[in-house]
C-alpha cells in the first residue's frame, strides 16, 4: 500500500477517514478510543509530517486541554499498540498509519529537506530481511525500514 503523503489528495477526506476507521477499529476491538487519543490522532493526521511527544504536548496545552507528558505518551502508545500510528525512530516521532487494518512491517520514505514522509509496504523486503535474520537464527520481533531521500517538490525538476 502507498501512502499519500507526497501526492496531491483530499487532504480533509484523508483526515476523516483515518479517524472513522481508527473509531471503527477501536469500536471492533471494543477499546476505548478516548476524546485525547482521537485528538492526538487527528494531530498526527493534520499533517503527513513526523510529530515529536513533546509537539503533540504543546499543541494539545494551545488548545487549553490539561495535558501532561505521561498522558500523551500513554496516547501515543495506545495508538500505536492499536496499529494507528508508526513511531519514525531516527526521528522520535509518529505518524498515523494509512493501513492500520492489517499488522504489516512498512517502510517509511523520508525526505530530508521538507521531512515529510511516506509509508510503503514491499513484502520483498520484509521477507529478506526476516530470511536473512533467520540464517544467523535471528527472530524478527519487529522491523523498522526508514529510507531518507528527496520527495519530487523538494528534490525539483
Amino acid at each position: 500500500m502507498k501512502n499519500i503523503a507526497f501526492r496531491k489528495h483530499d487532504h480533509k477526506r484523508c483526515v476523516s477517514r483515518a479517524l472513522a476507521g481508527a473509531e471503527a477499529l477501536c469500536a471492533r476491538k471494543g477499546s476505548r478510543f478516548t476524546p485525547l487519543r482521537r485528538r492526538v490522532l487527528e494531530i498526527l493526521w493534520r499533517s503527513h509530517d513526523p510529530i515529536g511527544a513533546y509537539e503533540l504536548l504543546d499543541r494539545l496545552k494551545g488548545e487549553g486541554r490539561r495535558a501532561a507528558p505521561p498522558t500523551v505518551y500513554r496516547a501515543l502508545q495506545f495508538l500505536s499498540d492499536a496499529g494507528l500510528i508508526h513511531r519514525i525512530e531516527s526521528l522520535n516521532a509518529y505518524v498515523g498509519c494509512p493501513n492500520p487494518e492489517t499488522r504489516h512491517d512498512a517502510q517509511h520514505l523520508i525526505c530530508g529537506t521538507c521531512g515529510g514522509v511516506a509509508e510503503i509496504e514491499v513484502a520483498g523486503i520484509t521477507a529478506a530481511i526476516t530470511a536473512e535474520a533467520g540464517v544467523l537464527d535471528f527472530t524478527v520481533s519487529r522491523q523498522t525500514v526508514e529510507i531518507i531521500g528527496f520527495c519530487a517538490r523538494c528534490r525539483g525538476p
